[in-house]
């Protein structure tokens, strides 16, 4: 049984190579999915930390803040407390940096692959969402 439309065939076999390609296609959309979640997920708690940040900035610089270490919070330093912002922002930077470097070298290999059999496949498949 075939699901193409009346009066076209498909004289293109699949190869064994061209279904691991399919499926590496596959795991890498779902891949790139996983991180455009987590990229956003980061890109708001960034946006949290900035505004963190400038009410921070309001306030005296004798005043103590509580920051939260893990499951608890700790009276600190005005300035000990801007220090650790700072160091925070950095951090979800850098992830941040490594996540839209891991979309784009997974992006381009999709696309490679997505040459690859549409060249083969032509209307056939349909690699496109």
């Amino acid at each position: 049984m075939e699901l193409l439309p009346e009066g076209q065939t498909n004289k293109t076999e699949v190869s064994w190579e061209d279904q691991q390609r399919i499926n590496e296609f596959s795991k890498l959309i779902n891949r790139k999915d996983q991180f455009e979640v987590e990229l956003a997920e980061l890109s708001h708690e960034k946006d949290y930390l900035d505004d963190l940040s400038l009410e921070i900035e309001l306030l005296d610089d004798d005043e103590k803040v509580n920051y939260k270490l893990g499951d608890t919070f700790v009276l600190l330093r005005h300035s000990s407390v801007v220090t650790r912002l700072e160091n925070d922002n950095l951090v979800l930077a850098n992830k941040m940096t490594a996540l839209e470097n891991s979309i784009e070298v997974t992006q381009e290999r999709m696309n490679e692959l997505k040459n690859q059999l549409y060249a083969k496949f032509g209307q056939s498949i349909n690699l496109d969402r």
